[in-house]
């Protein structure tokens, strides 16, 4: 019995190490308030699902290097009082080994950067990634779009100094920039009647 208990143990830490690393997540911002800041002005909120066929993730493959995992995302549409649009916004996620990582970024009718915040991540990544949260890094990417280069600031250099710091802000980075990409992809070229 012993001997079985110990194989079974052994094989499902070898199947799914993934499983016993993962830490519990920790919202740092609900999707409601992240859409309600990150778009200030709108006072109507729509949801457009974004759907993505083959086409598409081949063109954003060519494009970035990158191919969406998911066959749709949502983005939050803000409008003003006379239904002109304010902002658009995408949550996008990425699975690490330390786990998840989610961001939302606010885009302008062109498609640049109005915004973005870490929305949640790990207990376990938390604290590498509080640095920069605290110092507001997403802040020097506001006007960035899809063709920008999206990085750490060097006045982050004390935050950089940690490697998993450096490695997550990375990551966050990259998020925004795949959310800029999805915007170009999924909003953008919708046609006039969705940009005014």
């Amino acid at each position: 019995m012993r001997y079985v208990i110990v194989t079974l143990a052994l094989a499902l830490a070898l199947t799914s190490p993934a499983l016993a690393h993962l830490t519990p997540p920790v919202v740092l911002v609900s999707d409601r308030d992240a859409v309600v800041s990150l778009l200030p002005g709108a006072r109507r909120f729509f949801v457009r699902e974004v759907r993505l066929g083959d086409k598409e993730k081949a063109a954003i493959k060519q494009a970035s290097g990158w191919t969406p995992e998911e066959d749709f995302y949502r983005f939050y549409i803000g409008r003003d009082d006379q239904g002109r649009m304010v902002g658009a916004l995408v949550f996008v996620g990425d699975a690490t080994i330390h786990g998840s990582v989610r961001v939302a970024t606010a885009f302008d009718r062109d498609g640049k950067v109005r915004g973005a915040s870490v929305v949640e991540l790990t207990e376990e990544t938390y604290p590498w990634v509080k640095p920069l949260i605290d110092e507001e890094f997403t802040r020097d990417w506001v006007g960035h779009d899809s063709q920008s280069r999206f990085a750490l600031s060097d006045p982050l250099a004390r935050a950089r100094s940690n490697s998993m710091t450096q490695f997550y802000g990375n990551v966050i980075a990259n998020l925004v920039r795949r959310a800029a990409i999805l915007y170009d992809y999924g909003v953008r070229p919708s046609g006039s009647a969705m940009l005014q």
